[in-house]
């Protein structure tokens, strides 16, 4: 038993040291799965032409401000610049975080980032547009719930991502040796 403990022992050093492995697949976990989706999902809230992302469509605020686009009649010019600022500053996150993420700049400011834009949208999900059927419980026998489970999944993700950072195949790690 001893000899079956000390090669376990043995592995689970070695990939301890490993440190570099899980940022690097985290990365590329994000850019496989959640990447591409944020920036669909970006992609519907632009207006039209050069600076959509200064004229949402209508469909940005019915995605992030759903109650105040509702009471203010689904039009936009009735909504103050507090509301415009909020849905431009949404579709520019949707945009740029991943990115860097991608990228692997500013990693984990990018990950923090992401952590609160996940719990705005999880938030804007369940009160505001009321999907209370997709919320899901933990500790069932169902793991596909598209926000308790999908997206503690997600934010697991990002956590590992700012907590280890980029990896070693990143722009911040191209930064930190130019520093240095």
């Amino acid at each position: 038993m001893q000899q079956i403990l000390n090669v376990y022992d043995g592995a689970a050093a070695r990939l301890f040291r490993q440190d570099w492995l899980l940022a690097t697949l985290a990365r590329l976990v994000f850019a496989a799965v959640l990447a591409v989706y944020f920036l669909n999902s970006g992609v519907t809230k632009l207006g039209d032409g050069a600076i959509g992302v200064l004229t949402p469509s209508a469909g940005a605020y019915i995605q992030i401000l759903p109650q105040a686009f509702a009471n203010a009649g689904y039009d936009t010019s009735a909504l103050g610049l507090f509301h415009h600022a909020v849905v431009i500053a949404g579709i520019a996150a949707e945009f740029l975080l991943p990115v860097l993420i991608v990228a692997g700049l500013f990693t984990r400011f990018a990950a923090l980032g992401m952590i609160g834009f996940v719990a705005l949208q999880s938030t804007t999900d369940i009160f505001g547009h009321g999907q209370y059927d997709a919320l899901g419980r933990w500790f069932d026998r169902i793991p596909d719930a598209a926000i308790l489970d999908q997206r503690a999944l997600w934010l697991l993700l990002l956590v590992t991502l700012l907590v280890k950072g980029a990896g070693p195949l990143s722009l911040d790690k191209l930064l930190l040796m130019r520093r240095r």
